[in-house]
């Protein structure tokens, strides 16, 4: 009878120490949610102000190559006949 309580102790023991672990894993899972949340923040910002910045450096590009610089004129008169394009469907659209 004694052999069986020890048994009954030892598997008490081990659920307990189990049921530990598992309590310690639900943290950990919680903590690595959470700091994956923020990090998937951090990405989006941080995509956002790069596509900013890509817009800012393309405006600039534009600009200078307007100004008369050299390096991207044929750049500059391709966005040009673009926008002459987009202007033209509008006022298409809107005569109709």
């Amino acid at each position: 009878m004694s052999e069986l309580v020890e048994i009954v102790d030892s598997l008490e023991n081990k659920i307990s120490k189990l049921l530990h672990k598992v309590e310690l894993l639900k943290q950990t899972n919680t903590k690595l949610d959470e700091e994956l949340m923020a990090l998937k923040k951090q990405y989006i910002t941080t995509s956002n102000l790069i596509s900013e910045w890509e817009e800012k450096y393309n405006a600039l590009k534009m600009a200078n190559s307007m100004l008369g610089s050299n390096t991207n004129k044929t750049e500059a008169k391709l966005k040009i006949n673009t926008l002459i394009r987009e202007l033209d469907y509008c006022i298409t659209q809107l005569a109709e």
